[in-house]
């Protein structure tokens, strides 16, 4: 075989949402894109925010010596001082630029962060339904993952069945408020009882657990909630995210970790996330992103857009029989399937032309994702496509 036996395995396992959206592209040029009705890629339809823009002029108008060299791995002291401020405000704890490391987007960050507390066989816990990369991402770095449910009702944290699944092996657990694909906004009092149960296992076994945090919709948050910052919850943890749907850049890659300055280990983390973002080729977070979002950590694209998106979608796939949790956050909604196969059901959503991507590539298996991140209009003329949908799987009847 010309490539590596796993990959090859992995390719044939390989995320739902790229497999979908190449399908999207096949049928746009059959039946024509105002047709089609594409719901799977979580790539933000706004445009940055005009800040952004304007620092993007400013500093092409004026760049500054040397701009576009190498820099520490851990990123420009600037940058990561701006990041330090803003979390320290938030958690009331005194975070400094020295617990940053700039990094090539959340997914770049997951995997320092992986590769420099992981030992081979240990475990990382992820929380179905979850992002789909954590498995590869996991084992990228030698881990082996442990898929545990949340609530299977509210998708809440079920602290039980996390207690039940902590093995001598237990390494990590990670966890994604807003999560991808439910929406769901883990509340203060989950958290901190998660932290009181992580610390009391690290106290009977000496073991020490990270929860690593993986927040890039932790600034698109709903009906006047918001998202609780994790440092003062959890003694051991780690915040892994982006400016990909805050600030509408997902494809520039600039991301940032940082560590709790509460933690033990703190320093220790920083020094060999630094040395892991270097060897693992990253090197450092591009240069020219990290000059310009620096001075826009308060800023972010229009909440409400997205809000009256998930209204609109919402109260329609109700009203017509679908069964949900409404989101507190993100851009995602997560149905149950009225027929028991998901993929089966996704099969027949597409005879409609509308592209989902199935729970099952979610580790939940009898749910779907839709994306509504998308045109407004593009949302409203798929209703009529929905309603059919409907009807043919016996909603409403």
């Amino acid at each position: 075989m010309a490539i590596a036996n796993k990959i090859a395995g992995h390719l044939s396992r390989s995320s739902w949402i790229r497999k979908m959206f190449e399908e999207g592209e096949r049928l746009r040029q059959e039946y024509g894109a105002d047709k089609v009705f594409d719901f799977t890629l979580g790539n933000p339809d706004v445009e940055p925010p005009e800040s952004f823009a304007t620092a993007l002029r400013e500093l092409a108008n004026n760049p500054l010596p040397g701009m576009h060299r190498y820099m520490n791995n851990a990123g420009y002291l600037e940058t990561r001082a701006a990041v330090a401020a803003r979390l320290a405000r938030e958690s009331g704890l005194p975070v400094h630029a020295e617990q940053v490391v700039m990094t090539c987007g959340a997914g770049g960050a997951l995997n320092v962060v992986l590769k420099a507390i992981l030992n081979p066989g240990e475990e990382v816990m992820i929380l179905a339904p979850y992002f789909v990369e954590y498995k590869f991402y996991i084992d990228n770095h030698g881990g082996v993952p442990v898929e545990v449910w949340t609530d299977r009702e509210t998708f809440r944290l079920n602290l039980g069945a996390i207690e039940r699944a902590i093995t001598p092996k237990t390494r990590a657990i990670i966890i994604n408020t807003p999560n991808n694909p439910t929406g769901v906004i883990y509340r203060a009092d989950e958290l901190a009882a998660l932290g009181e149960l992580v610390k009391k296992v690290q106290q009977q076994t000496s073991h020490q657990i990270y929860i690593i945090s993986d927040e890039p919709y932790a600034r698109l948050a709903y009906d006047d909630q918001t998202v609780p910052n994790i440092f003062p919850l959890i003694e051991n943890s780690v915040i892994v995210t982006s400016h990909s749907k805050d600030l509408a850049l997902p494809g520039e890659r600039i991301g940032y970790l940082v560590a709790n300055p509460r933690m033990a280990t703190a320093m220790q983390f920083i020094e060999a996330a630094v040395f892991c973002n270097r060897t693992l080729g990253f090197v450092n977070a591009p240069a020219l992103m990290q000059r310009l979002v620096a001075g826009l950590q308060d800023a972010s694209v229009d909440i409400a857009a997205y809000q009256e998106k998930r209204d609109l979608f919402y109260d329609k796939l109700t009203a017509l029989g679908f069964s949900m949790v409404k989101p507190d956050g993100a851009f995602y909604l997560f149905p149950k399937s009225p027929i028991k196969d998901d993929v089966e059901f996704i099969k027949l959503a597409q005879k409609h032309l509308i592209l989902l991507v199935p729970g099952s590539g979610f580790g939940a298996p009898g749910y779907f994702r839709i994306v509504y991140c998308v045109n407004k209009g593009m949302i409203e003329r798929s209703f009529p496509a929905w309603e059919r949908l409907a009807k043919e799987v016996g909603l409403g009847e």
